[in-house]
């Protein structure tokens, strides 16, 4: 193994990594300004620090903070109101909820260090004195690029460094559009040296089809993160071929909608980490509702909006079996199978393993209520709870669904409906996929506000509602408990303690 005074700095800062501390302009090490790195690079153990770079990329996604938050409790999908003095944490959630966060926001400030740290220990890796071999260089540029894509998406703006540039260097700071561009490079590099493969248990490690994903992403977006105001025909024919050479290496949509977030092999499932889906399920489920595995119950305290329920098929008051809805809409159980617990959207009364009627600690009956008082003064009984990954499958199974299929064919429905070239046309697609999930197929062509909603029902808490909302301009809008329409919300601040270190980069407008 290569060793010298980076690796053991990569080492330290690894850990400090994983400290991020509560108090506001806590001066940290992000890869926005190193510490000492005095020193000749002379390389890194490619496979070891790839591995320890997955290692790092699971763990963003094994908690409910961080870049879930950001992505989800910012929109009109998931709140987290404050339940007594539980779920306070010094307004940490509400004012996500609210969009009135500020640079010192701790998921604003942990997500962006954590992403940028992702780029500079990939960077290491492609660099040819880590001797890399073709396939370890194409794998670090998938993650490089992941990681530079939620940067750009969040923040609008990413500093880059050298592992040859010691602290008296400042990082320099890529634009949105020269950003978009190297991420661009990296994953058309990528391509090229990743292999081929359809379904299977690997796809926790990036395959061509991963790659293909990423560039659609990166391509439906370009116009928002350029500025241009309109998608370009040409960015959209590029995602549709993009997804018809993922459908090509055998991914396809599957009927079976919460089979689809089992560890089992499915043909939509095209990339996945091996984090631990604790956090998907346990974050919404009452304390008291729990299961072998897992006797401690549910933590009661992630919700979703009534009118964000009330975009799905069904009796809007009920979601019990045969109540009319979708299957997305789930389910629940009144006889006691699977653990009581539903799937999808729980409201109203729950019922325990035995199909008994359930209670709240004091005693009241547990019913889940549609409507709540606001992001304070609620009890443990107030919201619609949310679950995909269910525990009947394991409360804390190591399988988190990244790419899905599904998604790459809304992808493509929508670039058809923004000008892309496809003998397919977007009713046909979005009326395929309604009808595999036991939906009314729409009448006529989709509008903007149709497919934002198809997507909001097929990819809940799958971390792209606020990227969607964005999107399709719904983000800067009024929904429940949120009332500010400050347009520059589209991005975070730049956290105050990288602004600090780095002169070199600008605070987003409005902070």
């Amino acid at each position: 193994m290569k060793t010298n005074k980076y690796y053991r700095f990569l080492m330290f800062t690894m850990l400090v990594g994983s400290l991020v501390g509560c108090t506001d302009l806590k001066i940290e090490e992000t890869d926005s300004r190193f510490g000492n790195l005095s020193g000749e690079f002379t390389g890194v153990d490619a496979e070891a620090n790839l591995a320890n770079l997955y290692n790092s990329l699971r763990t963003e996604f094994n908690t409910q903070e961080n870049l879930f938050a950001l992505n989800e409790v910012t929109t009109d999908e998931q709140l987290v109101p404050t339940r007594g003095t539980d779920w306070g944490d010094n307004g940490l959630w509400r004012t996500l909820h609210a969009h009135t966060w500020d640079a010192n926001h701790n998921f604003v400030r942990a997500t962006w260090n954590n992403f940028n740290q992702l780029v500079f220990n990939a960077t290491a890796i492609i660099d040819a004195r880590s001797n890399p071999t073709t396939l370890q260089s194409a794998q670090a540029k998938f993650v490089r690029a992941f990681a530079m894509f939620w940067l750009v998406d969040l923040y609008g703006q990413v500093p880059f460094r050298t592992p040859d540039e010691g602290s008296e260097i400042n990082p320099m700071v890529m634009t949105s559009t020269e950003a978009v561009e190297f991420i661009l490079k990296d994953l058309n590099e990528a391509l090229a040296d990743l292999p081929s493969g359809g379904p299977s248990a690997d796809l926790n490690r990036p395959t061509k089809a991963a790659v293909r994903f990423l560039l659609a992403k990166v391509h439906l977006n370009k116009h928002i993160y350029l500025g241009t105001g309109s998608a370009s025909a040409a960015d959209m024919t590029e995602v549709v071929n993009l997804v018809d050479a993922i459908k090509g290496e055998g991914y396809d949509l599957q009927a079976g909608y919460f089979d689809l977030f089992k560890s089992d092999v499915d043909n939509e499932t095209i990339y996945f980490t091996t984090s631990d889906v604790g956090a998907r399920m346990w974050n919404s489920l009452h304390y008291k509702q729990n299961s072998p595995d897992n006797t401690g119950g549910g933590w009661n305290g992630f919700t979703t909006l009534a009118e964000f329920y009330d975009l799905f098929e069904g009796d809007p008051n009920i979601n019990v079996p045969g109540s009319g809805q979708e299957e997305r809409r789930g389910f629940v159980p009144t006889d006691g199978s699977h653990l009581g617990i539903g799937y999808g959207f729980l409201i109203g009364q729950q019922y325990d393993e035995t199909g008994t009627a359930m209670t709240d600690r004091p005693g009241n009956p547990l019913v889940f209520s549609k409507e709540l008082p606001g992001l304070l003064g609620n009890d443990e009984r107030t919201g619609i709870r949310v679950i995909k990954y269910h525990p009947e499958n394991g409360a804390f199974a190591n399988h988190e669904v990244i790419f899905r299929y599904s998604d790459a064919h809304l992808m493509k429905a929508e670039a058809i409906m923004r000008g892309g070239s496809s003998a397919e046309t977007p009713l046909t697609m979005v009326n395929e996929l309604r009808v595999l999930r036991n939906a009314s197929p729409l009448a006529s062509a989709p509008t903007e506000q149709n497919m934002l909603d198809e997507r909001g029902r097929e990819l809940y808490i799958e971390i792209w509602r606020r990227n969607d909302m964005i999107r399709f301009g719904q983000f800067t809008k009024e929904w429940e408990f949120k009332d500010n329409t400050e347009e520059f919300r589209v991005l975070f601040p730049i956290p105050a303690t990288a602004i600090i270190t780095n002169p070199n980069l600008t605070q987003n407008p409005g902070y």
